[in-house]
């Protein structure tokens, strides 16, 4: 025997031994499939899984907030994994997104799954062990005959620090005995859960918006692959049965028909293998393809085949016992994810070249067949537009900057309708004719065409009235000189400066105040416009005088590098202000640096409290005090000067009741949002009630009795339908401002709230309604008939006064999900500018 022969037996005999050295999860695991499996312990699996087989390539893609590390693990051939570099510019070359395509490897198609975005739907985590072992089990010939023209890419963990959150509680309460019985404290998991991540947000409705790191790492990588097929595993209550698709209605408008045809092929597969073995499932129901930051619908509009798989699952600990007496366990959850899964790759690699085509298809096609009404977006100057701006580079939409003027027309957002306007420098432009067509359309669309009411989230989402700017939506793609950026010329700072003008336009606004309020810098802000010379101070403008902080230590330069962020800071040589607004008078009053604690535990909404927690400690770093409702008694309020009641339902006891009552009328200052106005409503020296008049109440309460006899005699299979009608899922609506009041201050003409359920108080007597419904509003998305004539002259934020406090009222919640921007300038406004 040559060497050469004998070499190639030796590898191949090192290969074989290595491959036959791969261990199942149970082998590796004692306990797998009877508990949950800590983190730590599944990483330390897909390390063996690594170190033992060819066949999986491991990539850390970044870190959770609590330092976790956030994996991807490629499964395929050898041969592929050592070409995965040009296979990835091979895929990217197909739609335009590289130049750098090699001749000499084949397509590959590439299949992305992702487990766990829920840190409680854990059999997803636990399933996704058993699909990787699957791949590259030396001993399963049929799974490496669909490596050899696919890719799979496994994320076994979306959601570490849920994951973890839940596993430890589980693991620490959790007796050498299951106990199936809903009784026992398995399934009964404490606040806030861990479906959640860090900040307690919902990672699966954070694809587009990317506010949370996990995701933002997540889809950096994403857009680095551009996937044919993606799924998104979950768990939902333990009684379902298992979905998967067809997905339900709605389906968005721009879902082509060789993506609805592999749903349908997937439903098909995957229930003669649940039929198989009797296990009961359900497809086209309740989870449908619509809102565009799903683990499902993200991918779709990226040209993907995007799908979520749910079995039941979410409260049932490590057994637990359904209504029909059957016992699920965690075996049986995880058993039904990997098959279904498995069935996925089988699938897709079955048809790989239908998949490519229709992948390749959708993305070069949507450029030059434009699927909705508007070719071109123009969004008019404005300093809210770094944050549209970071949000499209995340998602790879490409854009521009005018660098001409041009006269033009479009649809008006603002006024829905059709308007004349001008083109100038520095508007901000998005072409349809890009990579990205179809998913920047979903973004900007004015108008998305939902063909069931019956959505399971917002209906809405248009990015100009999200972010509080101009924007027009054009027919044509006009011609005009463009350039990539906005160039920012550095500030020289005179060695003697009155003041620093900090204009209050977008968050970084409140970031710099933050900082200076922690720099123990004083600031004022103008109530009304003021002029100096060539600055022009808006109300909210903040203001930094050397008078005011006489201890700073040259003053020009600490100033200058506590607000050097905000690019557009200015400042003043004189107080003397051309318009009778002097720096010295009342225009300018002397912020108040808030001293913040936030309730949070058993009643408040656990998504609501994240929202604010994230918001204090990341939009604009501010300190605050998270204090549990359950220890009330023990805070002493007078350490504090603002309390945030995120939606909840406060259980407060008189007693407690009349010591926030007494705070706020000694000074305090109450942020109420959501059900967390049910502490204020009706109650005596507030001005929240629903009704504007007696007989507005007693008309209302004769409405709904004759509602209830009409019942009576209505079918019950459309009860569901009828029940839409009274519903308002999340809908854009359109907000009138009192714009001398400094909660308005920098939105902008209007606010467009975004609307997410039906509650609603009638224009409040004895406070100032800042932001509230005219009569006859314009709105986007759905909002049922029933609801939609209520909203008329209703408030939506409100501040009442009670001696030396006030309340803040927030019937919408401005800061819900981290991604509307101009209700993060709103909440900035109430939590430092409203004293």
């Amino acid at each position: 025997m040559n060497k050469t022969v004998f070499s190639f037996y030796l590898m191949l005999t090192l290969v074989l031994n290595a491959n036959s050295q791969v261990q199942s999860p149970s082998q590796f695991l004692p306990n797998y499939g009877k508990q949950i499996t800590y983190y730590h312990q599944a990483e330390n699996y897909f390390k063996h899984l690594t170190e033992k087989s060819n066949l999986i390539k491991h990539q850390k893609y970044g870190v959770t907030p609590e330092q976790r590390d956030l994996n991807v693990y490629f499964i395929s051939s050898p041969e592929n994994l050592a070409n995965l570099e040009q296979i990835r510019n091979n895929n990217l070359a197909a739609i335009g997104l590289s130049q750098n395509k090699s001749q000499m490897i084949g397509d590959k198609l590439i299949v992305w799954l992702s487990f766990n975005v829920h840190g409680n739907e854990f059999a997803g985590t636990e399933s996704a062990m058993t699909v990787a072992y699957e791949l590259v089990n030396p001993s399963n010939a049929e799974t490496k005959k669909w490596l050899e023209n696919t890719i799979v890419i496994l994320d076994p963990c979306i959601n570490p620090d849920g994951y973890s959150r839940y596993g430890n509680w589980l693991r620490e309460i959790s007796g050498k005995k299951t106990h199936p019985e809903l009784s026992d404290r398995e399934h009964m998991e404490v606040w806030p859960g861990g479906r959640y991540n860090h900040y307690i947000f919902d990672l699966n409705r954070d694809w587009a918006w990317q506010t949370q790191q996990e995701t933002q790492q997540r889809i950096a990588l994403y857009n680095q692959w551009m996937p044919q097929v993606h799924t998104d595993v979950h768990e939902m209550g333990y009684d379902s049965p298992y979905f998967f698709p067809p997905s339900a209605e709605p389906l968005h408008e721009y879902i082509e028909k060789y993506q609805k045809d592999f749903h349908y092929t997937l439903g098909k597969n995957i229930s003669k293998k649940f039929d198989a073995q009797n296990w009961m499932y359900n497809t086209g129901e309740r989870f449908d393809l619509f809102y565009p930051s799903y683990g499902d619908t993200y991918p779709t509009y990226n040209g993907a085949v995007g799908m979520t798989m749910e079995q039941g699952g979410i409260g049932a600990g490590r057994a637990v016992t359904m209504s029909n007496g059957i016992t699920l366990t965690i075996q049986d959850r995880l058993t039904h994810h990997a098959t279904a899964v498995l069935t996925v790759v089988e699938s897709a690699a079955a048809q790989a070249d239908v998949l490519l085509k229709g992948f390749r298809g959708f993305m070069n096609n949507s450029r030059k067949t434009v699927k909705g009404n508007y070719k071109m977006y123009v969004m008019k100057n404005n300093p809210k537009l770094i944050q549209m701006a970071d949000l499209l580079k995340k998602n790879n939409v490409e854009f521009s900057y005018a660098d001409a003027s041009q006269k033009a027309s479009g649809f008006n957002y603002s006024s829905k309708s059709e308007k004349a306007f001008a083109i100038e420098p520095n508007d901000l432009i998005v072409k349809v004719d890009q990579q990205k067509a179809v998913f920047a359309q979903v973004l900007f669309e004015p108008n998305q065409k939902l063909n069931d009411s019956l959505s399971y989230d917002i209906t809405s989402w248009a990015l100009p009235l999200a972010y509080g700017v101009e924007g027009y939506a054009l027919k044509n793609s006009l011609a005009i000189k463009t350039k990539a950026s906005i160039e920012v010329q550095e500030k020289g700072i005179p060695q003697n400066v009155y003041a620093f003008h900090i204009p209050w336009n977008n968050r970084i606004s409140a970031q710099v105040l933050s900082l200076l309020h922690q720099n123990n810098i004083k600031v004022r802000s103008a109530m009304k416009k003021a002029i100096f010379g060539d600055v022009i101070v808006e109300p909210g403008g903040l203001i930094v005088t050397k008078a005011d902080n006489p201890k700073v230590v040259d003053f020009e330069k600490t100033i200058s590098e506590l607000v050097k962020v905000k690019t557009d800071y200015n400042y003043i040589a004189t107080g003397f202000s051309s318009n009778s607004k002097d720096v010295g008078g009342e225009n300018f009053n002397l912020l108040k640096a808030p001293k913040v604690v936030l309730l949070s535990g058993k009643g408040v909404g656990s998504t609501e409290f994240g929202a604010t927690w994230y918001y204090m400690e990341e939009t604009i770093g501010y300190p605050v005090s998270v204090v549990e409702v359950s220890n009330f008694n023990r805070l002493n309020l007078f350490n504090y000067n603002t309390l945030i009641m995120a939606d909840g339902y406060y259980d407060f006891s008189d007693d407690q009741q009349k010591k926030i009552s007494e705070w706020i009328k000694n000074g305090g200052k109450v942020i109420a949002m959501n059900s967390a106005l049910s502490l204020f409503e009706g109650k005596e020296g507030y001005a929240l009630s629903p009704f504007a008049t007696e007989e507005d109440k007693l008309s209302s309460e004769k409405e709904a009795e004759e509602e209830e006899l009409k019942e009576r005699f209505l079918d019950f299979q459309d009860s569901e339908r009828r029940y839409i009608s009274k519903s308002i899922p999340g809908a854009i609506i359109e907000n009138l401002l009192n714009k001398t009041h400094p909660m308005s201050f920098g939105l902008g003409d209007k606010y467009f709230s975004l609307k997410t359920d039906d509650r609603h108080y009638s224009l409040l007597k004895k406070a100032t309604n800042v932001v509230y419904v005219p009569k006859d509003y314009k709105s986007y998305g759905f909002v049922g008939n029933e609801i939609k004539k209520k909203l008329n002259n209703t408030v939506s934020f409100a501040v009442d006064k009670k001696e030396n406090g006030e309340i803040i009222y927030m019937i919408d919640n401005p800061l819900f999900r981290g991604f509307w921007e101009n209700g993060n300038l709103l909440f900035s406004n109430a939590l430092f500018l409203v004293d």
